[in-house]
This record gives C-alpha cells, structure tokens and sequence, in this order.
C-alpha cells in the first residue's frame, strides 16, 4: 500500500465546520419540532451503536451545531440551545459552533436535565430519538424532568427529517480473522457466553456494540473511519447459532458460509420484527449501551426483560495470549515508523518550515513503510504551540500553522495494523526550551512513570491510581481535564471500554487489559504537554495478590524537555531502562543515519 497521494491518505483535512450552518439548521429543525409539538430535541453524538467514530450519516451533531468532537449533545429548544461538551473540548466548541445559536455548557452527569429545567416550563415536552438514547439515560432524565413537570417523549428523528442530503448507511464487506490471531475461534466464544447466558436465566442476549459483535463472531470490516468493524445488531440465542442483522449488501455466500456455524446474517430491517416474535422469551439488554427503541419492542410483546453489562465487553478487554502477542507486533512496528518520523522532525523542525499537516502526512507515509498499515487508529493530533493545548485538536486547512522553532510540537497518533492497534503521544522540543516548558514535561513524566511502576492489590480500579498521575501536578496546584487513561482494543476500538484510568472509573483492573497511560498538561494559547505509553495489566512478582503494568509502547522520551534534578533516582532508572529497551527493540532494524539518531535520543542520563 503505497501511496503518498492525497487521495490515498486515511485522514483528510477539510474543514469540517461551518459555524454559518448552524443558524439556518437550528431554524429549520425548530420548525419540525412545532409539527411534533415538542418544546426541545435532543441531538446526542452517538449512534445506535454508540461508536465513537460514526457513519457519515449518523453525524447530526456536526450536521446541527458544526462541533465535529466525538462526544457532545446538542438541546435545541425553542428560543434557546445548547452544546454540552466535555473538558477535552471546552475549547474547540465554541470555534466550531455560532455561540449566538448555541450556549457552551460543561457536561457533567446532571448537565442536560439541568439545562432543560432551567430552560422550560411544566409542561413543555423534549424529543428524543429512541435508537440514539439507552434505557439507562432516558430513565435518568424522565425521572429529573417528571420532577419539574416536564415530560419525556419519543419521537422520529427530527436531524433527519430536514438533512436532504443524508448519506446512506454504510455496506462495506465483512471479512473474517483466523483463529491464529483471535486466539480462540467464534464457536468456542460463543460457547463460553451461552453458558453465561444460561446461568442468567436468559432466553436471549442482544448485542448492539460493534465491537462485542465483531470481537465474538471473529470478524472485522471497514463500516466507519479507523475503526474496523463491521456494524450490525447481533441475538444471540441460548443455544444454537445467533442471528447477525446487517445492510443486506452485506450478505453473500461466502461469507455467509464463513459464519454458518456461528451466526445467520439477516437485513437490518427484520431485526424489529426478529424482537417482538419474544414474547415468551427473557431476553438480555445492556441498558447502558443497547437503544431503549429495542428494549421497548421486546417490552411491548411482554418478554421479560434482564438488563445487566453486555458481557463480551468484559471478556474482550482480558486479551488472550494470541492478542497480547498481536499487539506488540503491532507496537514494534509503530516504534519503526515513530523512530523514522521523529529523526525527522528533529531534522526539519528548526528549519521553521513545517506545517501541522506536512507532519501528519509525513507520519502516515511512515507508518505506511511497514505494509502492514490497515488504517490510522483516530485522526492524529497534531498541535504546534498553541494549538497543543486544545487537547483533541484537528489540524484543517484552514487551522493548520507553521511550527516556529522553539515551540512545542504535540503529535497523539495511532495505527490500525493487521495484528493490533496502537495510540501513542510524544511532545517535541524544536530548538531552545525554557524553564517553565522543561518543568511542566517533567511533571507529566514523574506522573507517567509512577503509573507505570506502580503495583497494586487485585480488585483496584482506575479510579485507585489515577491520583498517581496527577500528584506532581496537583502539588503545584496544575492539572488536566481528562482521563489518564482509556482501554485499547485488539484490532478493534482504539478507545475500549470498560476499564480506564479516571476518577470516575470503577471497573476492576484486570490480567490481559491493555490502557493508555496518557497525563498532560495545557497552558492555553502557549502549549500542550502529553506522553502517552499503552500499558498491559500483568501480574506483580511481589505478591500473587497483586498485579502491575507491563509497558508496551518503545519510543523515546525527549529527553531535551526532562528537567533532571525534578526526577528522584528511581525515576532516572526507570527511564534509562526504558531508553535502553527502545533501543534494542528496533535498532538492528532502522537504516544507519536513524540509527545513530536513535542512540542519541535514548542516552543514559
């Protein structure tokens, strides 16, 4: 796969948002919802498979507020609205929106309900669409709303009604993985969640996340941007082969035959109908996840209704040794393509010439170099100065900057390889640093480093260590408005539930899940600081009733950003040992000129 041609790039860079958009699509949708007599409309990021990436057409938070984000909801009331975004976004959004149309407000878990009390008046009534909302969130808010007098109700989708121009669903063709890669083939897991089902007491199991879907059929396919599944509404009976809803193009008989003994691929459109023949059935929901439109066609033909963790989220994020072996094939061949790309930089960086995109095209070619490159895992981030400190940046044509030598280069990053994912973040030093950029890198580093020794009893959880990252920070009273970390898939979702690092996370830390380990620190309009390592939850030498990280990204740390005399003995060990292992990982493998590079860049100090 060659190709530097714009054409054959993953990520593009047009600009997405158009804040002109906004006013005229806001009115036209205000008109609809006067034929729906409904007073507000909820317009939330997700689809109805809760993807993080979507279907072009599944995008009508971009389509009604221009805030191209992965996450947000947009309330669209009659006389106002609002665009409810997270930390990583606080600053994005108001760029991307016509902030005349839409308040900015930050999200937090009582944040719509609280905006729409404040908003309306009893007895006014808020649409939503029931493919795009869980039971879990429509309970929440009815329970908040009913208290104020205002009602709850579903509806059609509004965004589509007036989006003329709507793209299609995507039909892509599923393909299968071999056993050699998965580590146990479809029938076995199948197998294994059938008897969870029997001990449930569960007729069936409905399974609406791509990746359970994917991850239990060993499937995989190309439906939305770097992320390689296949979308698809999955039953799975307790017995027997389950039955796989899909765009009907999708069905053929070769693949149709691959999957015989694991699931029958049905159209989309008799998934419905599928549900409500239940009605003598208990049938199994992951309310915090499936569409509550689904829940309530089983509900409406009397089946009992089980709502408990859609399972396969569990059992894919403890990776077998086959994956765990996949994933690190994948991040050698990432640690190649990072060592080719930042000698680079560092070569071309204080020449001064160096656009946001040049670095992110120049990043993908070298990754290419490894023909094993399937996609890039998310668009990279790629921040120069400033830009560094909005933490999920998109560089566009029209936002893309000259990095100025001296500035500090962000660049998170990842690929979608044949045999894994991988996400990493380094922040470049490109010529002379000064005090306050050398302490807050090493602030961020002392945080990294002690997650990444750090051992811990069995049954902690992210939210146990993610002080551990913050501490040097929050001692000079600095912090960041995000996760420390997130759960990586095995081919499969870059950002993987249900294990993270967080203050809010409170699943168990468990053998075989991959996270992120990814502190920061962001001085708007100045810089932003990440190091981002994946990690592997292993168990510790110290005490069969604990486990720790096994490090599994190798790409060197600038070491020009390391202020030493802020790290203890422990800290310049474990770096040096890390550099040394960076070294012997890939060099043999590098041409002499990066070679002799990354002997410099992995130096003892």
């Amino acid at each position: 796969m060659s190709a530097n041609t714009k054409a054959n790039r993953f990520q593009t860079f047009e600009e997405r948002a158009n804040p002109e958009l906004v006013g005229p699509r806001v009115e036209a949708l205000r008109k609809k919802m006067k034929t729906k007599k409904v007073d507000a409309f909820l317009v939330p990021r997700a689809d109805a498979h809760r993807g993080e990436n979507v279907p072009a057409g599944d995008e009508r938070l971009s389509y009604i507020s221009s805030f191209t984000g992965s996450a947000g909801t947009a309330i669209v009331a009659q006389d106002k609205a609002a665009l409810v975004v997270d930390g990583r976004y606080t600053l994005q959004a108001p760029t991307q929106t016509d902030t005349d149309v839409f308040e900015i407000v930050d999200l937090s878990p009582t944040a719509t309900g609280d905006w729409l009390i404040a908003n309306l008046k009893k007895g006014q009534k808020v649409g939503y669409d029931g493919w795009l909302h869980t039971p879990k969130e429509v309970e929440t808010l009815d329970r908040k709303l009913a208290a104020k007098g205002i009602k709850l109700v579903e509806v059609s989708n509004l965004v589509d009604a007036i989006w003329k121009d709507r793209p299609a669903p995507p039909t892509n063709d599923i393909y299968t993985l071999e056993v050699a890669q998965t580590g146990k083939s479809a029938s076995d897991k199948l197998a294994e969640l059938q008897k969870q089902m029997l001990e449930k007491g569960a007729d069936y199991l409905v399974l609406t996340l791509p990746e359970s879907t994917n991850w239990l059929l060993n499937i995989r396919g190309s439906d939305i941007a770097n992320t390689p599944v296949s979308l698809g509404f999955a039953i799975v009976p307790q017995s027997g082969a389950s039955r796989f809803f899909v765009q009907p193009e999708k069905i053929n008989p070769v693949i149709q035959a691959e999957l015989s003994d694991v699931t029958v691929l049905e159209p989309i459109e008799e998934l419905e109908e599928a549900l409500k023949s239940m009605y003598t059935d208990s049938v199994w929901f992951d309310d915090a996840t499936a569409p509550i439109k689904l829940v309530n066609l089983a509900k409406s033909v009397g089946a009992t209704i089980i709502t408990d963790k859609d399972p396969v989220v569990i059992a894919k994020a403890r990776k077998n040794a086959a994956e765990v072996e996949g994933m690190k094939a994948a991040q050698t061949s990432d640690a190649l393509a990072m060592a080719r790309f930042l000698s680079w930089l560092d070569d071309e960086a204080p020449k001064g010439k160096l656009t946001e995109i040049e670095i992110v095209e120049k990043l993908e070619d070298c990754r290419r170099q490894s023909n094993e490159l399937l996609d890039i895992s998310f668009e990279t981030i790629s921040g120069s100065g400033p830009n560094g400190a909005i933490v999920h940046y998109r560089v566009s044509e029209n936002t893309s900057r000259t990095l100025n030598p001296g500035e500090l280069m962000l660049v998170d990053s990842g690929g979608q390889y044949r045999n894994g994912t991988t996400d990493i973040t380094r922040t470049m030093a490109t010529g002379d640093t000064t005090p306050d950029q050398r302490k807050h890198f090493t602030l961020v580093l002392k945080g990294m480093i002690a997650l990444s020794r750090v051992h811990f009893h069995k049954g902690a959880t992210g939210a146990h260590l993610d002080v551990l990252a913050r501490q040097f920070l929050w001692n000079e009273g600095l912090n960041y408005a995000h996760g420390t970390g997130h759960g990586v898939g095995a081919l499969l979702g870059v950002h993987e539930g249900p294990c993270g690092i967080s203050g809010v996370n409170h699943n168990v830390l468990e053998e075989g899940n991959i996270l992120s380990n990814e502190p920061g620190f962001y001085l708007e309009g100045e810089y932003g600081i990440r190091i981002e390592n994946l990690i592997m939850v292993v168990p510790s030498e110290k005490n069969e009733k604990f486990l720790k990280f096994d490090t599994l990204t190798y790409t060197p740390i600038d070491l020009r950003l390391v202020e030493k005399d802020l790290l203890t003995p422990e800290e310049i060990e474990w770096l040096n040992d890390y550099h040394q292992k960076c070294y012997e990982l890939i060099a043999d493998r590098l041409e002499d000129d990066k070679q002799e590079w990354l002997k410099q860049a992995t130096r003892a100090i």
